[in-house]
Formats: C-alpha cells, sequence, structure tokens
C-alpha cells in the first residue's frame, strides 16, 4: 500500500472501533453467538457496515482499547485522519490487495490484456522504452525471456476480469519492475494492489535479486 492507503485502512478500521464501541452489546451479542470467527466478521461487516478490513480488526480488540481513554485516543486518530484524507478506504478497496490475484501471462489466452497494454503505453513489453513492434513479435520476445529466466509477466486478476499486467524484466542483476493497470480500472488501487503482490512472486522467479521499481509504463493508483 501507498502511504495514503495505509492511512485510509487505517482510518476504516479507527471508524469501526468508534462504532464497535458505540454498540458494543449488539457487538458482543453478534459475536456469542456466531457460529466460528467467519460468520463473526461478516455479521460486524453487516451490522456496523464496515468493510471487512475494519471487522477484522473490531474481532481483534483488546480488552484494554475498550477503556475511556483509549476511546478518546482512538476519536482522535480519527479526526486527524479525516483531516489529511480526501478518500475513504472504500473508495480504493482494491488497495487492500484482498480480491487481487497475479498469475503467469499465458500468450495464449492474455494476448488482449498486453493489446490494451501496447495500445496505451506504445512501447515494447520489454522496458527499454523502444516503440513496439507487432505483437506477436512482442509475445515471442516475451516468452523467449521468460523461458531464460530473464522476464517474469503476470496479468493481474480481480475475479473474472482482467485489470492490469505486471512486468519483470532481469537487467545487470536488478529485476526491474512495471505495473500498468487499465485505465478503467484506476483510481481503485489496483496498482498499489498489484505492487505488493508482486513482490513476493518476483522474489520467487529471482532469489536474492534486487528489484527496482521503474516509472515508465506504471500506474500507481
Amino acid at each position: 500500500m501507498t502511504d495514503h492507503d495505509r492511512a485510509a485502512a487505517r482510518r476504516e478500521i479507527a471508524d469501526a472501533f468508534l462504532n464497535a464501541l458505540e454498540r458494543r452489546h449488539e457487538v458482543l451479542d453478534l459475536i456469542v453467538e456466531a457460529g466460528d470467527r467467519s460468520s463473526a466478521v461478516d455479521g460486524i461487516v453487516t451490522l456496523l457496515a464496515t468493510s471487512r478490513l475494519g471487522a477484522e480488526a473490531v474481532i481483534g480488540m483488546s480488552f484494554d482499547q475498550l477503556t475511556k481513554d483509549s476511546r478518546k485516543k482512538i476519536a482522535a486518530e480519527l479526526e486527524d485522519l479525516n483531516n489529511i484524507l480526501s478518500f475513504t478506504f472504500k473508495d480504493r478497496p482494491a488497495s487492500s490487495g484482498d480480491s487481487l490475484v497475479l498469475r503467469p501471462f499465458s500468450a495464449a489466452s492474455d494476448r488482449d490484456i498486453f493489446a490494451a497494454r501496447t495500445e496505451e503505453v506504445g512501447a515494447k513489453g520489454d522496458g527499454s522504452g523502444a516503440p513496439a513492434r507487432g505483437l506477436d513479435d512482442e509475445i515471442r520476445s516475451a516468452q523467449d525471456r521468460i523461458d531464460a529466466e530473464e522476464a517474469a509477466w503476470f496479468v493481474a486478476v480481480d475475479g473474472d476480469e482482467k485489470v492490469g499486467m505486471v512486468f519483470g524484466e532481469l537487467e545487470d542483476h536488478e529485476v526491474h519492475v512495471r505495473i500498468w493497470i487499465r485505465p478503467d480500472c484506476r483510481h481503485r488501487g489496483y496498482g498499489t494492489a498489484a505492487l505488493a503482490k508482486s513482490r513476493p512472486e518476483l522474489a520467487a522467479y529471482f532469489p536474492a535479486v534486487p528489484l527496482v521499481i521503474r516509472a515508465p509504463g506504471a500506474t500507481l493508483v
């Protein structure tokens, strides 16, 4: 997450805490009656009209957070966050990464999303910044680099929807990472989530190789 996304997530949690404390008897009854943790979290989501992030935080509250002094601190933190943020966690739900999955790029089935990226960016997929060649040539070149363990490409998927791509290219003992999110999927936090998800994926492909986030072709919004 970006710093602002982390702040928005913290605000979501603080808001959920205060709502839970105001409705503590209802929350406690709900938890006591729940069959398991998952159903309790689902119930808190509905009761407090909060996100799953907020509900998970509520069910994990400790007793020392129930005191008057703690409630004042939570309220003060919420006020501070409200003053510095212009958007809420709900405005960028994808930034948590809960629903986003990265899967390896398939030359057979992911031509469409790479074509959309190339049409917008107009540059080669290898990150060199050179003008793109024909789509078949670009995909063939990428597959050769992937087979040679010099690149790793991923498609970012939310449910059945392809929302973007992650490109990892090995160059001078570094992995240059680029994120591209479809224009109609931007400003929801997908770029933030894709970047976070890409780190362990690329670390597995390129052990002990530093990752460098490259600006060209990346839209981290």
